[in-house]
């Protein structure tokens, strides 16, 4: 079954004053979804989930970059970057994995912002107006604790039973007044080599 993709939005949220005072720089946080059919709902259990996956995964990954990169205006400007999928109650959780856990969807997103970390996900099965979760980090540095961030937003009527969410999340600067140090410090102050956390 082709992808059909229902609807589509975008969010934009800025954060101009947190704990009761005015952030320096604001924080922007945008978030873009789009609707989609669920190809393997009312099928039972789908072994090769392939097919599907390499035919809307490519349409989703470039639809989604495109809305967030127009709407932050260029892909240099993006610091936080993060995923999710929402599948709904009729799907697997692995249905929705599966649209966004392949470089067929994520490598546009990275490509178009420039990154080195991996992308932040989350994948969930919920009814309609169920949270959609899009955990943030920085797209270079996965230890910059001031991008830990998470989009929350959530659409009336979806997903349908049928339906599967996806969303690409992106931030233009980090938490304001963040005070909490980088994983590094903890490093530091643990006595661990910095540039070989593992000790290998």
């Amino acid at each position: 079954m082709a992808i059909q993709i229902r609807k589509t939005g975008l969010q934009i949220e800025t954060t101009l004053i947190e704990g009761g005072k005015a952030a320096a720089v604001p924080l922007k946080l945008f978030s873009a979804f789009a609707v989609v059919n669920n190809p393997w709902a009312g099928r039972g259990f789908v072994e090769d989930l392939k097919p599907e996956i390499h035919a809307a995964a490519p349409i989703l990954g470039e639809l989604l970059t495109k809305m967030i990169i127009e709407a932050v205006g260029s892909g240099e400007a993006v610091e936080g970057y993060g995923k999710a999928a929402v599948v709904g109650l009729n799907g697997e959780i692995e249905h929705a994995s599966a649209l966004i856990h392949t470089l067929r969807f994520g490598n546009f997103y990275r490509q178009a912002v420039g990154a080195k970390s991996y992308l932040a996900f989350c994948n969930t099965r919920g009814p309609a107006n169920a949270p959609i979760m899009i955990p943030l980090m920085d797209k270079n540095d996965e230890g910059r604790r001031s991008h830990y961030l998470t989009i929350q937003t959530s659409i009336p009527d979806a997903p349908a039973a049928d339906e599967i969410v996806v969303a690409l999340g992106a931030s233009v600067g980090g938490r304001p007044h963040h005070r909490i140090g980088d994983r590094y410090q903890d490093l530091k102050d643990l006595g661990q080599d910095v540039a070989n956390p593992a000790g290998v």
